[in-house]
């Protein structure tokens, strides 16, 4: 099991090829804190299927991770079904797992409805009729055997928020890992950058929306707009107080429930931060903001859901109340790593 679907994946990628640094398999928390990609994306727009959008980490987690730790290989993508059949069967053939995305509505072992196109998983073999085959996902225990048919559906999906196109990475690993240190130091870095200055590959944004924000900017926006909630989310013939009510629950399934590892992608950073303590006790400090910001962000969850407040207009106001931290201490998180990565690299 996993908290968020492309750390764990890679987790498991890394324990299959042998790589660590002293013989213990890397954490998840350390392979999602060595991509680089913590973020911040909030959007409110049409054609979501949800009254809002919001996720903690940016694009390119497999790619940021494998330029870092000198793991060879690209993405492939087609439109070509045969093609992205025969990638798989290529690497399949040859003993190795490939890592693929898939839309999660299409996997049946998941049961959800919601579209999410850039849901990774691990593919290790077919079943010997080679009519099903054997996927390894974060939120299973166990390897799922599903039809290939319904592999090919989740890996040719045109949903929310890109088509999938059969993405898949065949990847090459090295004999051995890097320095941590200096893996280290570039991953704070390009967090930090991705929250104080974002780059088009860490937007997120749909035509015509209303209000969309990223890094340390979309903290504000994301406040902003949970103000004027009430007053702008679509009601399509409910009242406010329902619309409130979805908003709050999709408010907590983001921050906790879709993958995140818990508090929006920030406890499995501040687990990264925490176990660089044993490489440099300078690394404290981040670990430290970082795990107040998931328990901050995990409390804004539990507030959105709590009945036992009152009625949504109540909860709204205690997630309001709790939200108001949120800019200093992403601002302050986003500083501390800044200065991390400079006392790492030096």
């Amino acid at each position: 099991m996993a908290g968020h679907c492309g750390s764990g994946a890679l987790r498991d990628l890394l324990e299959w090829a042998g790589l660590s640094w002293g013989g213990k398999p890397l954490s998840e928390g350390t392979v999602f804190g060595l991509g680089g990609c913590l973020s911040f994306n909030y959007l409110r727009g049409p054609g979501l299927g949800t009254p809002f959008y919001l996720v903690g980490r940016g694009s390119g987690l497999t790619e940021s991770l494998s330029t870092r730790l000198g793991i060879a290989g690209f993405a492939h993508d087609t439109d070509d079904p045969d093609e992205g059949r025969a990638w798989l069967d290529r690497e399949l053939n040859a003993g190795r797992p490939l890592l693929c995305w898939a839309d999660m509505s299409e996997l049946p072992y998941l049961r959800v409805r919601m579209q999410m196109s850039r849901h990774d998983i691990v593919v290790t073999g077919y079943e010997p009729n080679r009519q099903q085959v054997r996927v390894i996902d974060n939120d299973r225990a166990e390897p799922q055997v599903i039809p290939a048919a319904a592999l090919a559906a989740a890996r040719s999906s045109t949903g929310f928020p890109t088509p999938t196109r059969h993405t898949c990475y065949p990847l090459r690993f090295p004999d051995s890992l890097p320095d941590q240190r200096t893996a280290a130091a570039s991953a704070c870095a390009q967090s930090a950058q991705s929250m104080t200055a974002p780059t088009d590959g860490n937007i997120i944004t749909v035509p015509g929306a209303p209000a969309a924000g990223h890094g340390l900017g979309g903290v504000a926006t994301f406040l902003a707009d949970l103000e004027a909630w009430p007053d702008v989310l679509d009601r399509t013939g409910e009242t406010p107080e329902h619309d409130l009510h979805a908003a709050l629950s999709t408010l907590a399934v983001f921050i906790e429930k879709a993958g995140t590892g818990g508090g929006l992608f920030r406890r499995l950073q501040a687990q990264f931060l925490a176990e660089l303590t044993d490489i440099d006790a300078r690394a404290h400090p981040a670990a430290v903001i970082y795990e107040e910001l998931a328990g901050t962000w995990s409390e804004i969850a539990a507030r959105a859901v709590d009945k036992t407040a009152g009625p949504p207009a109540t909860r709204w106001r205690n997630v309001q109340d709790r939200a108001r931290r949120l800019p200093q201490l992403e601002t302050d998180g986003a500083h501390h790593l800044q200065d991390l990565a400079r006392v790492l690299a030096s």
